[in-house]
Order: C-alpha cells, then structure tokens, then sequence
C-alpha cells in the first residue's frame, strides 16, 4: 500500500465523524430554539467528532475490521452524548 492509498483509507475512515459531528453541532440550535455562547459551534462539532471518531475506534479494535453497523451506530450514539452534554452546558 502506497502513500496515498494509506491517505485515501484514513479519509474515509474519518469522514463519517466528521460529518456527524458537524451536523450535529450546526442542527442543534434549530432543535433547541435556543442560541448558544458566541464561539462554541467549532467546539462542539470537534468535541462531536472526536467522540464520534473513538466510537468508529472501538468499533474497528473490537471487530477487527471497520465498516460495521455497530460501529456507526456507536458513533451516532456517541457523537448524541457529547452533544447533549453541549446542551446541558448552555442551560446553565
């Protein structure tokens, strides 16, 4: 396996957190109604993929191979966690 090809297969490793993540962070404040602090939409959708990116981790640790639908239904139930701890946050 060459470079790229190495590049090719951590991108789409990636790219499903990633996406989760950010449409998490910018669908909340439709869902919630409620405007967040200035500045914490970048964090929160890190915070998201980040979550979201150990889930698809596990997932690829503990099956052996990614792809799993396990493994991306840990994602979304993980990336739903760090955005709800995001919104327990802006109602204090």
């Amino acid at each position: 396996m060459n470079i790229l090809s190495l590049f090719n297969h951590l991108l789409n490793f990636v790219a499903p957190a990633v996406f989760v993540g950010f449409f998490l962070a910018a669908l909340a404040p439709w869902v919630l109604r409620k405007s967040p602090r200035r500045g914490t939409w970048m964090v929160r959708a890190l915070s998201n993929t980040a979550c979201g990116l150990c889930a698809l981790l596990g997932g690829l640790w503990f099956f052996g191979n990614d792809g799993k639908m396990a493994s991306y239904l840990g994602l979304v139930l993980a990336s739903a966690a760090s955005q709800f701890y995001w919104m327990q946050a802006w109602r204090k």
